[in-house]
């Protein structure tokens, strides 16, 4: 599951972009890897690791939700 949200204010010269990534781990558990910056950038990358893949889709959903109600828009086709 890969999530990209973007957030664009010209007015206040903001341009960034958020990505989360449900992840099989070496270990047999489940990572979300979230993926922040400004657009153009390789940006900042975190992981959390989860024992379940329902534990980390909610994880990623919880996240995703955070993100809309700042602002980003998800983008289709990232």
């Amino acid at each position: 599951m890969i999530r990209h949200f973007e957030r664009h204010v010209p007015e206040d010269n903001i341009a960034r972009f958020y990505r989360l990534e449900v992840l099989p781990t070496l270990f047999g558990d489940w990572a979300v890897q979230r993926t922040w910056g400004r657009i153009g950038t390789f940006g900042r990358i975190r992981s959390e690791r989860f024992a379940s893949l329902d534990a980390a889709r909610a994880a990623a959903r919880t996240l995703a939700k955070a993100r809309r109600r700042r602002g980003y828009v998800r983008l289709t086709g990232k």
